[in-house]
């Protein structure tokens, strides 16, 4: 089986000169129980006077990053990079719209002299669901598509607690994965 890692961030904007502050990362393997890694980037590293405060706001910036909550570590953006890129090397990576979370960290490994090496089939839960969904012959859904009510629809709920974390993200992709890739016969 080819490596699989489910994935997301949470970014300081929207924009393209966005820079992760989070990122969550589950990776599985063939014989091997799923390995959760999850990131929060030293504020040095973010140049949050470009960063929108509705972004920060989304993913409850200043309530769950450790330098303003005291609880967890921080890792410098370039060592957690090559982290990434050693940790996703030949892998599809699968979650919610994951081409945004593959820019925004292509973008910044490509800054710091890094080269992306993920499998270039970016894996989109969205999609995956639709495509079930149709397979099944149920009537798609009408765009845009929500990924909140895409996943009630194969009966996973989204994550509540830590929705718009990256690594409850990151988990509820593996959920949507699992129920998906397990009914298909």
């Amino acid at each position: 089986m080819t490596r699989i890692c489910f994935i997301d961030t949470e970014t300081t904007s929207l924009r393209p000169d966005r820079r992760a502050w989070e990122v969550g990362l589950i990776v599985r393997d063939t014989d091997t129980p799923d390995v959760e890694y999850q990131w929060f980037i030293d504020l040095y590293d973010l140049d949050l006077g470009n960063a929108d405060p509705m972004s920060l706001r989304i993913g409850k910036f200043y309530e769950r990053h450790p330098s303003f909550n005291g609880q967890g570590t921080t890792y410098g953006e370039c060592e957690t990079l090559a982290d990434i890129e050693s940790l996703t090397r030949g892998a599809h990576l699968v979650g919610a719209v994951p081409n945004f979370d593959a820019d925004v960290i292509g973008t910044r490994m490509r800054a710091n002299g890094i080269c992306p090496s993920w499998h270039y089939h970016l894996q989109d839960f969205e999609t995956l669901i639709v495509g079930y969904l149709c397979g099944r012959g149920d009537d798609p859904p009408s765009l845009p598509w929500k990924s909140d009510e895409l996943s009630q629809l194969v009966d996973v709920e989204p994550p509540t607690d830590d929705r718009h974390s990256a690594i409850g993200d990151a988990r509820w992709a593996v959920r949507v994965w699992d129920k998906i890739m397990n009914n298909v016969a």
